[in-house]
C-alpha cells in the first residue's frame, strides 16, 4: 500500500513533454512503470511466505504457524513507522529517499534469504516493511507530481497496478520458484529486482524537493480536515474485510473441494482486478465517488454469492471475478480520495492511510485465524458482508468532503 507527502511545489518540469506553465502534458510511462515495479516487489514480498509455509518453517526449526507470523510482523513494520518516518524524512529529496528506502528492502530481503534463525528472520521482516512502508509512503505522491492533473488518476492506476500482478501472478510465480529451487532462491530473486530497479529509479524518475522547513506533517490536524476521517475509515474496514478473505483463500477453496484450483481462482481474481484497474484509472477523474460506491457493491455481492452459492462452482468463480473487478482499484481510489480530502495536509492523512492500511491487513490475518478455528472458514464471506455494510453507508454519507461527487480538480 502507498501514500503520497509530496504536496510541496514540484522544480522544473520533469522529463515529459510541457505545454504552458512547464506542465506535463503526457504520462511519464517509463517512469511511472518503474514506480509499479517498486508496488510489485513489495507488495510480492509482503505476502510471499504464505505460499512458502511448510519448507520455510522447516528450515527455521519453528511451526508453520509461526513460521506465518512473518507476514504479520512485515505489514506490524509498516504501520508502527510509517508515520513518524514519513514525518522525521519530509526534508528529503523525494529520489534520494526512494532509493534509501529500496536498498534498505533489498539488503533486508537479503538477511531473510540468508538467516536460518527464527529471531533473525522475523527481525529481516520488521526491517522490510519498515523499507517498504517508507517507500510506499511515495509512490502515489510521486506519480501525482508528475503528471498533469488531468492525468493523475491515471498515473495513479499504473503505478498501483504492482498490486494485483503481485497478488495473482506473483505468489503462485514465487511459490513455483521456491518449490522447485527452495525458499532462499524465491527471496534471493526478490533482492536481484530490486538492484534492477535501483538503477532503473536512478536512470528514469524524476527528482523532486521535499517540504521546507516549519512545513512538517501534523497528523491531528488531517484528522480535523472535512473528509479524512471518512476516507481513513472506509481504508480500515474495506482491506479488513478484503483480507480476512485473501489471507485463507487457499483454506476457504480447500474446505470446497477446490483446493487443486486456489491458482486457478487467484488468476481470475488477478485477471479482473487489472481490469478494475484500468477502469479506474480512465474513470476516476471524473467518477471517483460512483467507482468507489461501485467497488463496496462488487466485493459485498462476490461474498454473498459465496456464502449462498458457494457448492456452484461456476458462480465461485463468478464470485473471485466480481471480487477482482471491485478491489483491484480501491487503493488508487482510497489515495486519490484522501489526497483531494487532505488538501495541505494531504501528507499527514496519506501517512495515516499506510498505516491504517497495513492494520487491517495484520488484523485481518489474525481475526480470520480466529474465525476459522472458532467457527470454520464458512464465516469468511458473512463477515465480508457484515463489515462492508458500515463502509457503504459511510461512502453515501460522505458527498460534501471525502467522496465528493465532484472532485476538488473539476
Amino acid at each position: 500500500m502507498s501514500t503520497s507527502p509530496d504536496t510541496t511545489a514540484a522544480p522544473a518540469s520533469p522529463p515529459t513533454a510541457a505545454g504552458e506553465g512547464g506542465e506535463p502534458q503526457k504520462l511519464p510511462l517509463f517512469a511511472l512503470l518503474a514506480l509499479a515495479t517498486a508496488v510489485f516487489i513489495t507488495s510480492l514480498t509482503e505476502t510471499l511466505p504464505a505460499g512458502l509455509l511448510p519448507s520455510m518453517s522447516q528450515d527455521l526449526s519453528v511451526s508453520e504457524s509461526a513460521t506465518g507470523q512473518t507476514v504479520t510482523i512485515y505489514a506490524l513494520g509498516t504501520a508502527l513507522t510509517a508515520i513518524p518516518l514519513t514525518a522525521a524524512t519530509a526534508r528529503w529529496r523525494r529520489k534520494r529517499l526512494l532509493l534509501t528506502a529500496m536498498a534498505g528492502f533489498a539488503l533486508a530481503n537479503t538477511v531473510t534469504a540468508v538467516s536460518s534463525v527464527y529471531g533473525v528472520t522475523m527481525v529481516a521482516r520488521f526491517v522490510a516493511g519498515v523499507a517498504a512502508g517508507l517507500a510506499w509512503a511515495l509512490l502515489a505522491g510521486y506519480a501525482r507530481r508528475m503528471s498533469p492533473v488531468r492525468l493523475q488518476g491515471k498515473a495513479i492506476a499504473i503505478a498501483m497496478a504492482g498490486i494485483p500482478v503481485a497478488l495473482s501472478l506473483g505468489v503462485p510465480a514465487g511459490t513455483f520458484i521456491g518449490s522447485q529451487l527452495g525458499w532462499r532462491v524465491a527471496f534471493f530473486a526478490m533482492t536481484g529486482l530490486t538492484v534492477l530497479l535501483l538503477v532503473w529509479i536512478s536512470a528514469a524518475v524524476p527528482d523532486y524537493p521535499g517540504q521546507e522547513a516549519g512545513e512538517r506533517p501534523k497528523m491531528l490536524r488531517a484528522l480535523k480536515v472535512p473528509g479524512v476521517s471518512p476516507v481513513l475509515f472506509v481504508t480500515l474496514v474495506f482491506v479488513l474485510a478484503h483480507t480476512i478473505l485473501y489471507a485463507y483463500i487457499a483454506t476457504y477453496l480447500d474446505d470446497l473441494g477446490l483446493g487443486g484450483s486456489t491458482d486457478l481462482v487467484l488468476l481470475v481474481f488477478g485477471a479482473a482486478s487489472l481490469a478494475s484497474i484500468w477502469i479506474v484509472g480512465a474513470q476516476i477523474h471524473r467518477r471517483l465517488r460512483a467507482l468507489t460506491v461501485a467497488s463496496t457493491l462488487l466485493v459485498a455481492v462476490a461474498a454473498a454469492l459465496l456464502a449462498v452459492l458457494s457448492d456452484n462452482t461456476a458462480l465461485v468463480y463468478v464470485a473471485a471475478a466480481l471480487w477482482g473487478l471491485g478491489w483491484g482499484g480501491v487503493p488508487t481510489l482510497l489515495q486519490t480520495a484522501v489526497a483531494d480530502a487532505g488538501g495541505e495536509q494531504a501528507d499527514s492523512a496519506q501517512a495515516m492511510l499506510v498505516t491504517l492500511w497495513n492494520v487491517a491487513m495484520a488484523g485481518g490475518g489474525i481475526i480470520g485465524g480466529v474465525l476459522l478455528d472458532a467457527v470454520g472458514s464458512e464465516s469468511f464471506p458473512w463477515t465480508v458482508l457484515l463489515l462492508l455494510a458500515p463502509v457503504l453507508v459511510v461512502v453515501l454519507a460522505a458527498r460534501a468532503h471525502g467522496f465528493p461527487a465532484k472532485r476538488p480538480t473539476d
